[in-house]
Parts: C-alpha cells; sequence; structure tokens
C-alpha cells in the first residue's frame, strides 16, 4: 500500500476527528490544535515521509498558468500560529528568520504544571506542527521527490509564534501578533484560528484587526470548525469587518461537513485531505477551516505582486468576483463561492471596490408584457379598415351566391331521381 493511499485510508477513518483543527483562543489558557491523522500510526510523523504525488488541492489549479502571472516574489505574509519549523527543506528559503518573533510567555508551563518548551525567540520552532502546515500550504518551496508546493512559493513568510498545545496564546497575544505583523511589512496576515466567544467592537484584538487595515494589510482568518452540528455563528477575528472570512471546500466545491457557516463567510477554498509541511521534513495531511485561510492568502499574495498598487480590500474584492459559485451571489455555506487561483490573476482587468453577482442561476422573474407600438396615422388606419370592408363585402356575395348554385344543383339531381323536371 502506498503512502498516499494510507493517509486516504486514515484520513477517511478518521476525519470526523481530524477535521477540529482550527486553535481556538479566549482570553483564558485554550485547547490545543489537534495532531494530524494521516499515517498508519493514526497520527502525523514529524520529520517523516515525503508525500510523491500532486495533491488534489493543486490538482485543481493549472499552476503553469497560474505562475506565469505571479508566483508571491516580494510579498510578505506573516502566519501567526504555533511557530514555523524551518528544518523542513521546502521552508528554509521560504521565512524571514529575522523578522520572527514568539509571544509564548517565557515561563509558560503545560497543563501539568511542568515548564513548557517554548522554542527560540524567532518563531521558528513548532512543537504542535499547526503552523508549519500553514506557512507551507502559503509558499512552501518546490523539492524533489514530492509533488507537494506552496500556492505562492515566491512569497516570504514571516512567522509569529503566539499559541502552543498548551493554549498559551490569547486574544490579547493575537492582537499584539497582528500589530508586529504591521511594523514587519507584512502584505498579507493569515490568521487560522477563531475565538469560542464573541470579542466586543471595542476590543483589543478589533482595534489590532483595524490597524492592520488602515495600513492596507489584507487580512485572512479561518471561519472555524464548529460546522457539523449545522451550527451557524459567527467566529472572531473572521468575522470582523474587512477581514476575508474562508470556510472549506470538499473536492465537489461543496462546503466540508465541519465546516463553520454563517452570513460572515466571504469564500470557500480547499480544506479536506490538505498536505503540507510538518516539522523536521515531510508531510502529512490534515482537515479544516485552518488550511482553507492560507490557501486564499497565497491567493492574495500572488494578486499582490502583479498588482502592487491595489488596496487591500480590492484585492479581497478580486477574490470574492472570482471565486466558482453555484448561485448569482453570496450565501451563508461558501460565501461568494470557491476560491479559484486562475480566475483570480487573470480576470483582472480592473480593480473592484466589492463583489457583484454575476453568475448562477438567478430567482425567475415574471416577463413584463411589452407595450403595442403603431406608427399609422388616422387616414392611414380608416383606409386600412375600409379596405377590410370591402374585402369581407365581396366574400360574402361570393358565398351567398355560390350556395344559391348549390341549392339549384341539389333541387334538380332530386327531381331526376323522382322523374320530375324542375
Amino acid at each position: 500500500m502506498t503512502y498516499a493511499m494510507r493517509v486516504a485510508r486514515k484520513l477517511a477513518a478518521g476525519a470526523a476527528a481530524a477535521a477540529v483543527t482550527c486553535v481556538t483562543l479566549t482570553a483564558l489558557p485554550v485547547l490545543p490544535a489537534s495532531p494530524a491523522v494521516a499515517d498508519t500510526t493514526g497520527q502525523c510523523t514529524f520529520g517523516g515521509e515525503k508525500f510523491k504525488g500532486r495533491p488534489w488541492a493543486l490538482q485543481r489549479v493549472l499552476l503553469d498558468e497560474l505562475w506565469k502571472e505571479a508566483t508571491g516574489k516580494g510579498v510578505r505574509v506573516a502566519v501567526i500560529d504555533t511557530g514555523v519549523d524551518v528544518k523542513n527543506e521546502q521552508l528554509k528559503g521560504a521565512v524571514d528568520v529575522r523578522a520572527g518573533r514568539n509571544y509564548i510567555p517565557k515561563d509558560a508551563k503545560d497543563e501539568q504544571g511542568n515548564k513548557l518548551e517554548r522554542g527560540n525567540e524567532q518563531g521558528t520552532t513548532d512543537t504542535v506542527g499547526h503552523g508549519t502546515k500553514v506557512a507551507g500550504i502559503i509558499a512552501a518551496r518546490p523539492a524533489k521527490g514530492t509533488g507537494f508546493v506552496g500556492l505562492a512559493p515566491g512569497a516570504t513568510i514571516i512567522p509569529i509564534q503566539h499559541n502552543d498545545a498548551a493554549g498559551n496564546g490569547d486574544s490579547g497575544t493575537l492582537a499584539t501578533a497582528i500589530r508586529y505583523a504591521v511594523s514587519a511589512r507584512a502584505d498579507v496576515i493569515n490568521i487560522s484560528q477563531d475565538t469560542v466567544n464573541p470579542i466586543a467592537g471595542d476590543s483589543a484584538l478589533k482595534n489590532a484587526v483595524d490597524f492592520a487595515l488602515s495600513k492596507n494589510v489584507v487580512v485572512v482568518a479561518s471561519a472555524g470548525n464548529d460546522g457539523l452540528g449545522g451550527n451557524v455563528k459567527e467566529t472572531y477575528p473572521a468575522a470582523f469587518d474587512g477581514v476575508l472570512a474562508v470556510a472549506s471546500s470538499d473536492r465537489n466545491n461543496e462546503r466540508a461537513a465541519f465546516s463553520q457557516s454563517g452570513e460572515f463567510v466571504d469564500v470557500a477554498a480547499p480544506g479536506v485531505d490538505m498536505v503540507s509541511t510538518v516539522p523536521g521534513g515531510g508531510h502529512c495531511a490534515d482537515n479544516g477551516t485552518s488550511f482553507s485561510a492560507p490557501y486564499a492568502a497565497a491567493v492574495a499574495a500572488l494578486i499582490k505582486e502583479k498588482h502592487a498598487d491595489w488596496k487591500a480590500h480590492q484585492i479581497v474584492a478580486q477574490i470574492e468576483q472570482t471565486a466558482e459559485r453555484s448561485v448569482a451571489g453570496h450565501d451563508r455555506l461558501v460565501g461568494w463561492g470557491v476560491v479559484d487561483p486562475v480566475r483570480a490573476l487573470t480576470e483582472d482587468d480592473r480593480p473592484l471596490e466589492s463583489p457583484v453577482p454575476h453568475e448562477g442561476v438567478p430567482a425567475a422573474q415574471a416577463p413584463e408584457p411589452g407595450a403595442l407600438v403603431t406608427s399609422e396615422t388616422p387616414d392611414e388606419r380608416n383606409a386600412r379598415l375600409a379596405t377590410y370592408v370591402l374585402i369581407g363585402g365581396g366574400v360574402l356575395v361570393a358565398a351567398v351566391a355560390g350556395g344559391a348554385v348549390a341549392y339549384r344543383d341539389s333541387r334538380r339531381r332530386a327531381a331526376r331521381v323522382s322523374g320530375g323536371e324542375v
């Protein structure tokens, strides 16, 4: 059995458990990111095997055509997460180590009260693996022996560690991390995390997001993985105005069962069986909106390279406008549709301020009756009516005469039969 087959089998067996991978934040310590289910042990092995083929989420894209337009070169993407391990060969050249930061408290402890392995100050260690996967989906460099590569392989990752396996990150450290990303010249910020409870409009997190948007930074966030029970609720920072909220889609371009839904969802992107880089080298697969968000963030990086003068909201509108959709406008399951990287980079004649409905089957409307238009003058109309009367009269006379002849002939035939004369 090949590695890819083992991955598929394990994912099918444990999809429900593996779906909840998005790190959840509150003002208190939170649950850690769950390990990925991808190999024969039932968990992702760091420093493991390479994925030999091309993952399905990349097969759906004409990469050569995409990369003719842009590769993300010169664009800086901040990954605010559990760190980014640069020991993976596909990330060594992708990460700006000097710009990295670690906001985990130096006295951080695990759930048993033991001192936690915090990692270095540059945020380039990742004991969870979550941030390393996110970074790989955005900007992993091509490598021999694998068909996996980042969607924007020319982009630069800024690693910002603010959460760990013990849940030492909270909305406060996330806000700090966002502000730092802006100071580190990030063009795009990816946040594959969400809060358990709604955040007040005047919170530090909301203010940090608004600050980033005011500096023309594209902010992308995962919508959350609490969709299995049919829950429809807002998650933050995804639901903040101006943030590109990304849900998960499956191979059929439909909402993945676990993916959060709601009117705040802007787009969807592949989030099922997502192959990516892991600490120490190699790959494994995982599920979740955590891995849909970086897919969209990578497209934002590509657009930013090609259209350096476009504003952040115009880049977001471009991603929304060119998404594949089955309805004319927006819905609460996949937003404006499933991200289409090639269309986003090629149907770009002019920047948009906001997306507009343009595809799908709109609601049926009753046709309006057409107006009766005539160009006749009164004299022309009278002449036409007189002609009708004259012709009608002639037809009537002919009909009467014909009827009389027929009646006479009928009488004569009857008389011959009876021996009489007429």
